[in-house]
């Protein structure tokens, strides 16, 4: 790359216990002059390591990561997270899916056309339901969720009491909400004080 142009790496793993030692290789092999890696998950917003290598890229440079996944667990994060980087003038490559390379005219056509069919599946979404709601409040009713079971919120709400269960295996077992359990605990004066702590 002519200039003063960096090509950068960035590696990462999901759990502590999983090697990224593979990754690395492939980014040093491929030219990266200045790796960035870390074990967090993918589904994360907020990772460390990616967050400082966009801070450090600038227009003109290159990111090269081993494989998608590796940047983003969903196509959505995956194209704002490419957009992005277009609109500071970065590029970026996968070495296991070749049809992204944004560096080279045929990549940013490939991937123009892949983001288009993305958009394209979030209309088609947003227009059922969109009709899905006109259509019920055709027939008298209203958009939003479901109340919650009385039932349901007072087992679980005993459930909690009794400290011998897990705030996830409270909301598996009564198919009711996080925000409708802490809801209905603040309205007991027993858990007020305590859940207002926790949130």
């Amino acid at each position: 790359m002519p200039g003063n142009e960096m090509i950068f790496g960035y590696a990462r793993v999901s759990t502590q216990d999983q090697n990224v030692d593979r990754q690395l290789d492939e980014l040093k092999a491929a030219g990266c002059q200045k790796i960035f890696y870390e074990k967090i998950s993918g589904t994360k917003i907020e990772r460390p390591e990616f967050l400082r290598m966009l801070d450090q890229v600038r227009s003109g440079d290159l990111i090269i990561i081993t494989e998608l996944t590796r940047l983003s667990r969903s196509t959505k994060d995956l194209l704002n997270v490419v957009e992005m980087l277009e609109e500071k003038g970065v590029s970026i490559k996968s070495l296991k899916e070749s049809w992204l390379d944004t560096s080279s005219a045929h990549g940013k056509l490939l991937f123009t056309f892949f983001a288009g069919i993305s958009q394209f599946e979030r209309d088609i979404i947003s227009e059922r339901v969109k009709s899905g709601l006109k259509a019920a409040r055709a027939r008298g009713r209203k958009g939003g969720r479901k109340p919650a079971d009385p039932k349901n919120v007072d087992i679980a709400v005993r459930m909690w009491k009794s400290k011998e269960y897990s705030i996830n295996e409270i909301l598996k077992t009564c198919g009711i909400s996080r925000r409708t359990l802490y809801k209905y605990l603040k309205q007991d004066e027993d858990c007020r004080k305590i859940i207002e702590k926790i949130i």
